[in-house]
């Protein structure tokens, strides 16, 4: 599944790139557009639903990418699929990499699993699931940021959509909550996925802000990062 805004016409031919370089049957899930949403999406979101409390308002931009990954999740459990796997539509997959990260993934997944394929290797790994060459297949004590691409499971989305009815952050800060949908998530790399927004037109996601706000930013970030890896470390060592 790729996921793709109707608006962003720029980006049509790199959907078609991606759909020729994935080695599975793929199709197009149309985006939640962040400037035509419905009521009942802007709904979903509520402040400061968990904790630790996220400390920023999410922009509509934001709210509408959860839902374009729960729409994704939906469609695990529409269509019957034992997982499924999930890119935006701002990726380049190495040909010489992504297909033997896929393939480590796929030989590896287990019902609940979620996969995922980053960018960049943010997390410190903590226990190896598999090996093949240099590409690794771990689980991390604490989930880094990032949505870009991740092999999804029927279960693992049952759970997430379950726990995400109502959110109050965006879905890669609510993935690193392990402790509230209760999802395996590994992390595969190299993964092979090189995110191309900037050669695009930039993110779609993009966020303007003064210098006040970014200086409140960087102020809070750091604070609900500590409390987030607190929490992380804790149900893990629960969970062994």
């Amino acid at each position: 599944m790729i996921i793709h805004l109707a608006r962003a016409e720029a980006r049509l031919p790199q959907v078609e790139a991606m759909m020729q370089a994935v080695p599975l049957a793929c199709h197009v899930v149309s985006a939640v557009d962040g400037q035509q949403m419905s009521e009942a999406h802007a709904d979903a979101y509520r402040r400061k639903l968990m904790r630790p409390t996220y400390p920023f308002t999410m922009r509509p931009s934001e709210i509408a990418a959860f839902h374009s990954h729960r729409a994704c999740w939906q469609r695990i459990l529409d269509d019957d699929l034992e997982a499924a796997l999930v890119l935006e539509d701002d990726l380049h997959l190495q040909e010489d990499v992504f297909p033997r990260a896929l393939d480590l993934a796929l030989a590896n997944i287990r019902p609940g699993d979620f996969i995922r394929f980053p960018i960049k290797l943010r997390e410190e790994r903590t226990e190896e699931i598999a090996t093949s060459d240099e590409i690794g297949l771990h689980v991390h004590d604490r989930i880094a940021l990032g949505m870009v691409a991740q092999l999804v499971t029927r279960d693992a989305a049952r759970a997430l959509l379950a726990a995400s009815e109502r959110f109050d952050r965006p879905v890669d800060n609510f993935l690193q909550m392990q402790w509230v949908h209760n999802v395996r998530v590994a992390t595969v790399w190299p993964s092979g996925v090189r995110e191309i927004s900037a050669e695009l037109g930039g993110s779609m996601i993009g966020r303007k802000e003064g210098l006040l706000q970014k200086l409140r930013r960087e102020i809070l970030r750091p604070l609900y990062r500590h409390r987030i890896r607190a929490l992380a470390r804790q149900h893990s060592h629960a969970s062994k």
